[in-house]
């Protein structure tokens, strides 16, 4: 089946205390979103790269692709402007595809440079069996949740809670029917805007590597994983 991968970056740099936005910043000599795109190129040579970015950011991102003309020649993709919230760009990269068009849709965030080839093809292959597939992994640290009842911090079993990644990849039709819903505060990722549909979410095993770059440290984190991942 046809593939495309959505790939949303919205960030400003604010987090990582940059002038210049997170995903623009350099990881092992080229911007961490060129390495975002390689991967989905390296997982699936014919798949279709559509780029969400706020349109002021544009310009930017051309010049970065005149420095690396690597970024055109191994990773051509369509340029899309973003949303005011990661739910409306995530509809703007959807309404980017064909109507026509029959195909799987992974949407991933910008700033996980280290997702590797075989979480990629793992992702997409259970959604062409189930119609979904979402990346997670355990959680590796105890896990506290305010109760309001009684003032206090409980205590949650771990083995129970996921930590949810991207991509997630999903059927284009489902998609778009879930992106016909109004947005909500708490469609936090688009795995939460396809499950108010009442769809059960399929969980495939992630990596700790995949991490995404917010801060400083992150980028520390990401130059030291980098020669780990497949290449």
């Amino acid at each position: 089946m046809k593939k495309y991968a959505i790939i949303v970056a919205g960030g400003t740099g604010q987090r990582m205390k940059s002038a210049v936005p997170k995903q623009f910043l350099l990881l092992q000599g080229k911007p961490i979103l060129y390495h975002t795109l390689r991967q989905f190129k390296k997982a699936y040579s014919d798949i279709e790269l559509i780029l969400v970015l706020p349109e002021d950011q544009f310009s930017f991102w051309q010049s970065l692709c005149q420095e690396h003309p690597e970024i055109l020649e191994n990773c051509p993709h369509q340029l899309i402007p973003g949303g005011a919230t990661r739910f409306h760009s995530s509809l703007q990269g959807i309404q980017a595809i064909p109507s026509y068009t029959k195909c799987l849709v992974a949407i991933h965030d910008g700033v996980r440079p280290l997702v590797s080839i075989a979480s990629i093809q793992a992702a997409f292959h259970h959604a062409e069996k189930f119609g979904n597939a979402i990346l997670a992994v355990s959680s590796k640290d105890s896990i506290r949740q305010w109760d309001e009842t009684d003032n206090t911090y409980i205590s949650l079993n771990r083995e129970h809670i996921k930590i949810i990644q991207t991509p997630q990849v999903f059927e284009i039709s489902l998609l778009r029917k879930a992106y016909e819903q109004d947005y909500q505060d708490y469609f936090t990722d688009d795995a939460s805007v396809v499950e108010q549909l009442g769809i059960i979410i399929q969980l495939v095993e992630g990596s700790y590597s995949n991490i995404k770059i917010t801060t400083p440290e992150d980028l520390l984190i990401a130059e030291a994983l980098k020669s780990t991942i497949e290449s």
